[in-house]
């Protein structure tokens, strides 16, 4: 690498790092503000000290008889991933899409554990969404747009595995009025990976190969779901692959252009010795 093309490699880098850097601050920022935004919310919404069950019935509750909520006249023009539409919307509360938004973000912020889960069509198209909510061990099924927990005759709260089963399904559904039967559990994912830009490409067999269970060990609800924490994740990995990216570039012209470059670390640790130092006084 010449010196000309060092010096333009350099300066690229060093002021994508200071955008990225800005970014990381103005996404945790509004990070921050979503989560106080949404702890408000709950605390109005879930009792104090209730259990996991009365706080998913709670906000089940408040989604089904809550207050007159905003209407749209183009609902289309809403941030559909932004929690104070998906909350106050109600032509978002009953698409099961920003339905099941809304309960993931409530529930989070009432300590519950959650994911979203994807039921697809025989073409792998996704005909439902719904929530899964981890309850005494087991990962139980809630449909935010029905605003109900399915369960079987008994009243006992079902899995996704459960309600494979034919005779299980038609059993809690028959609890749902107008609950369509199409939405069976038969093909089921948390991610749509044929949504990323990678056409022709099948990308759920290699991860399935590459890393068993990648679905399971990691929440995808709260990145995919969630705006401002995407756009936080994205930033950090911004700032640490440039950060990573500039350290190299130093090190390239450290060691093999030898040319003269400011070194910002130095610097500031000369800066700070001199403002904390006391002076001797002769």
């Amino acid at each position: 690498m010449g010196k000309n093309l060092f010096r333009i490699s350099w300066r690229i880098t060093n002021a994508l790092l200071v955008m990225s850097v800005l970014a990381l601050l103005y996404s945790a920022g509004w990070e921050y503000s979503v989560r106080r935004y949404l702890d408000g919310f709950s605390d109005a919404i879930v009792p104090a000290g209730a259990t996991s069950e009365k706080r998913v019935q709670a906000i089940l509750d408040w989604m089904r008889t809550g207050p007159p909520r905003s209407e749209e006249t183009s609902p289309t023009g809403l941030a559909i991933r932004d929690p104070e539409n998906t909350l106050n919307y109600e032509q978002l509360l009953t698409v099961c899409g920003t339905a099941t938004n809304a309960f993931l973000n409530l529930a989070r912020s009432s300590d519950l554990e959650v994911r979203r889960l994807l039921l697809l069509s025989s073409d792998q198209n996704t005909k439902h969404v719904v929530a899964e909510v981890q309850l005494n061990g087991r990962w139980i099924i809630v449909d935010p747009t029905y605003r109900v927990i399915l369960r079987n005759a008994a009243g006992e709260m079902l899995t996704r595995d459960e309600l494979r089963n034919q005779h299980t399904f038609a059993e809690a559904i028959a609890r749902v009025p107008g609950y369509p039967a199409a939405y069976s559990y038969e093909n089921y994912v948390h991610v749509r990976v044929n949504k990323l830009p990678l056409s022709g490409v099948r990308l759920r067999p290699i991860l399935n190969r590459v890393l068993p269970g990648w679905e399971e060990h990691l929440n995808w609800s709260l990145l995919l779901e969630r705006e401002s924490f995407f756009v936080l994740i994205l930033a950090a990995i911004a700032t640490i692959v440039l950060f990573l990216l500039r350290q190299a570039l130093a090190w390239y012209a450290d060691r093999k252009l030898k040319i003269p470059r400011f070194h910002l670390w130095s610097h500031v640790s000369r800066a700070g010795a001199a403002f904390f130092t006391t002076p001797e006084i002769k």
